[in-house]
C-alpha cells in the first residue's frame, strides 16, 4: 500500500481502480486514519484483501479504525467476496486483537528462518 501511494500519481491510480477501495477516517474534520483494500480473484470467486488500516495513535480507541473496517466489510460484500484476509505482523498484538474483535480468525501462520 505505501509503495503505491508514494509513486507519482499513486493515489490517483488507487482511486481510479474499481477493484480497490480507499477510505479516510476523520475526527472533527481532521483526517486521522486510512484504509486501503482490494478484491482479488481466486478461481471462480473473489476474496477481499485489507492492504492496510491505520489510525494515528492519539485517535485510537474511539472507533475510527472500527468504522473504517466496517466500511471495507460493506464494500467487500457488495463486490461479492466470499471472505476477507487481513495481515497482522508477528508480535503486533494490538492489530491481532483489533482484527479478532472484528471477527477475524488466524488461518495461516507463516514461519521464516534466515539462512546465513
Amino acid at each position: 500500500m505505501a509503495k503505491a501511494l508514494l509513486r507519482p500519481g499513486g493515489l490517483d491510480r488507487l482511486l481510479a481502480d474499481p477493484r480497490r477501495c480507499v477510505l479516510v477516517g476523520t475526527l472533527d474534520d481532521v483526517v486521522v486514519g486510512l484504509a486501503v483494500a482490494h478484491v482479488e480473484a481466486v478461481g471462480e470467486s473473489s476474496i477481499g484483501i485489507v492492504d492496510g488500516c491505520y489510525v494515528e495513535p492519539p485517535a485510537r480507541g474511539v472507533g475510527v479504525g472500527g468504522a473504517l473496517l466496517e466500511q471495507l466489510l460493506t464494500w467487500f460484500a457488495r463486490a461479492g467476496c466470499l471472505g476477507i484476509d487481513a495481515t497482522a505482523l508477528p508480535g503486533d498484538r494490538t492489530t491481532k486483537g483489533f482484527l479478532e474483535a472484528a471477527g477475524f480468525k488466524a488461518r495461516l501462520l507463516t514461519m521464516h528462518r534466515p539462512l546465513g
